[in-house]
């Protein structure tokens, strides 16, 4: 009798399984950030360029992996032109001419790399003079829609009008495939307001293909969607010096198993998230009979590397009014504040349930979801306080909480199994 007792009140106890704690944040029965990644990219020796790349691409061609690259100034890929890149080929920023890609609507991009074979896009700098900002970045322009006025607009980033538009009707709009793809040293200034960033998304459509992406060192925002409709997977965010993930424009998006690794040594002075979401630029400009900004986060895992100093680095997640944000079985660890509300939002229920969080672990975080006005908050913690959040809890160093966290190192940021789960708001 005795026996049996000890079992049932062991069992009581029995801290969770590796594949029940995998369940939460970015998860795989192997490491997926092997062997295509790179948290070093400053001191990669890469082949100098033995091609330019420049101009406009208007008829099918294809980079190979014998020759490496430079990319010289605003290269567009247009009149439905597709652009194929093999794997392993390595692409060079120029920095002196702000070295761009952008593919136009109605053409694509196939830059399908390999896990052990990836392409590169990267600085044409030396080892020892790389920085973000050294080049442009990735664009691609969509025909799916946006929410601005006239369903039609134009990324502010000094392009060329006549062929720089996005946005339309085509919710299939297909711009190609980016698969075991990296970015290093991208998103170049070009104005005293304006960066550009490592990927942007235009009015990208769902038929494109965005999987296995890494943006190291990007001087703005990692990953930005501008409308459309997208679906991201196993994207990685590396020392950003804005947003990981900045949405706006009316975008649908899903985005899985993906990771944002911040450094407060590299974020902007006005502070920088690894998401914010937004619905639209100017309210004068946008069209609010269309679709309002809605984020399907799942398996999502959102770190800040210096654990006792945020430095720069703001909330993990800002959302902004009339937007919809769902993020769940997800990780957040080693930030000031989790969530953070715009003071547009009223705390009404009809607001509170655009933003939906399901099954967070929420790990040495001063504070969990609030509003950036004060007199919110308790509303708040008792909305979220609710069972069926399955919110938890915890305070463990990063080295305990994930599998390998030091990035000099290969980084395998799956939750280990037996940490150490305190629930409670």
């Amino acid at each position: 009798m005795k026996k049996t007792v000890l079992i049932a009140i062991l069992s009581l106890i029995t801290i969770p399984s590796v594949n029940a704690q995998q369940l939460k944040g970015i998860s795989g029965e192997n490491n997926w950030l092997k062997n295509w990644t790179n948290f070093k990219p400053a001191t990669t020796e890469y082949n100098d360029a033995s091609n330019i790349l420049t101009g406009i691409i208007d008829c099918n061609i294809i980079l190979y992996k014998k020759n490496t690259y430079r990319l010289v100034g605003t290269v567009y890929v247009t009149k439905n032109a597709v652009l194929t890149i093999e794997p392993g080929t390595v692409i060079r920023g120029d920095k002196e001419t702000c070295g761009t890609l952008v593919v136009t609507k109605g053409a694509s991009i196939i830059a399908e790399g390999t896990e052990t074979d990836p392409i590169v896009f990267t600085s044409n700098n030396n080892i020892s003079e790389r920085k973000p900002g050294d080049w442009g970045g990735i664009i691609i322009l969509g025909d799916a829609p946006i929410n601005k006025m006239g369903g039609v607009s134009y990324l502010d980033f000094n392009l060329d009008s006549a062929i720089s538009y996005y946005g339309g009707q085509d919710q299939d709009s297909n711009s190609g495939i980016l698969k075991y793809v990296r970015i290093e040293f991208s998103g170049r200034k070009i104005n005293a307001l304006k960066e550009l960033n490592g990927i942007s998304l235009a009015g990208v459509g769902r038929k494109t293909k965005i999987d296995y992406i890494q943006v190291s060192y990007s001087n703005d925002d990692s990953f930005e969607c501008y409308g459309g409709l997208v679906n991201l997977n196993n994207l990685i965010s590396y020392r950003a010096t804005d947003d990981d993930f900045d949405y706006t424009q009316g975008v649908q998006c899903n985005i899985s198993n993906s990771l944002a690794i911040r450094h407060p040594f590299s974020s902007d002075i006005s502070g920088s998230r690894c998401f914010e979401i937004d619905s639209y630029d100017k309210p004068e400009n946008t069209d609010f009979s269309k679709k309002l900004s809605k984020i399907t986060a799942n398996n999502i895992t959102l770190i800040n590397m210096e654990e006792s100093n945020q430095g720069l680095v703001r909330e993990a997640i800002y959302v902004k009014d009339k937007s919809y944000f769902s993020l769940n079985n997800s990780v957040v660890s080693g930030f000031k504040q989790c969530v953070l509300l715009e003071n547009k939002i009223a705390v009404v229920p009809a607001n509170l349930a655009k933003i939906n969080l399901q099954g967070i672990l929420i790990n040495n975080c001063e504070s969990n979801i609030q509003s950036e006005i004060e007199a919110n908050n308790t509303e708040i913690m008792n909305w979220y306080k609710n069972d069926s959040f399955s919110l938890e809890y915890s305070k463990v160093p990063n080295a305990s909480l994930f599998a390998e966290s030091n990035t000099k190192k290969i980084p395998d940021f799956r939750l280990k199994a037996n940490n150490v789960v305190v629930n409670g708001y």
